[in-house]
């Protein structure tokens, strides 16, 4: 079955409508990264979960999903990659019991809080303005790159890496990686509504992992749009 790759506008335009309406696009998302993640785990009351936060809606998607988490007994460390959070999301994720580590922003305190988890869940940065080609700055830069290039360096081949939607710092229009020191090779990405063609093409396949696609009842807006790329 051929796999059929969206830029982020066309994404983008496919969930305004929704979103215009409020359908909770997020909640939906977050509800189903809890569940992969949870499916990684054998025993949850034992485990430990990093999860890399950005300060948008990729930070809010992961957020919510480790206040999930951490109702099911695992124990999760919060870090603030760009040194802030959505603060409706990190409200929830600590209500829940997950922890902000004492000095979030830290890129060491990042690396080792990561080195010691089970999974480290990267939702510092979505599909944001776009690719390259079309204007975006996908690349991370100033302290989320610092915290994403230290967990790099300190995990090796340790804890399992789940990339929300995309991996941060990856073209999600081209697949192209910009900064490979900066950009965290997932095992899994679990994207939303539709497949980022980024994630098909260029160095996408190599830092994405296997690719889950979760529609959360937004794909149908994708229905009659030619995708940007078809991979058989």
């Amino acid at each position: 079955m051929p796999k059929l790759g969206y830029t982020a506008a066309q994404i983008r335009a496919a969930e305004a409508p929704l979103l215009a309406r409020n359908v909770p696009l997020m909640q939906r998302a977050s509800a189903a990264l809890a569940d992969h993640v949870l499916s990684l785990l054998p025993t949850p009351k034992t485990a430990g979960v990093t999860v890399l936060a950005g300060a948008g809606d990729n930070g809010g998607d992961a957020l919510y999903a480790v206040a999930e988490l951490a109702r099911a007994g695992v124990s999760v460390e919060i870090v603030a990659a760009m040194g802030k959070l959505p603060a409706a999301a990190s409200e929830a994720a600590l209500a829940a019991g997950a922890q902000l580590l004492a000095d979030p922003a830290s890129p060491s305190a990042a690396a080792k809080s990561a080195a010691a988890a089970d999974v480290v869940i990267d939702g510092v940065l979505g599909i944001g303005s776009g690719g390259v080609a079309s204007g975006g700055s996908p690349a991370l830069r100033g302290n989320a790159r610092e915290v994403v290039a230290s967990v790099k360096a300190a995990i090796g081949n340790g804890p399992l890496v789940v990339a929300v939607d995309i991996p941060s710092g990856l073209d999600p229009d081209s697949g192209q990686v910009i900064e490979p020191d900066a950009v965290l090779a997932a095992h899994l990405t679990v994207t939303f509504i539709g497949i980022k063609a980024g994630l098909l093409q260029g160095d996408g396949p190599d830092y994405a992992g296997k690719v889950w696609l979760e529609p959360i009842g937004a794909s149908q807006g994708l229905l009659g749009v030619t995708p940007s790329i078809t991979v058989h």
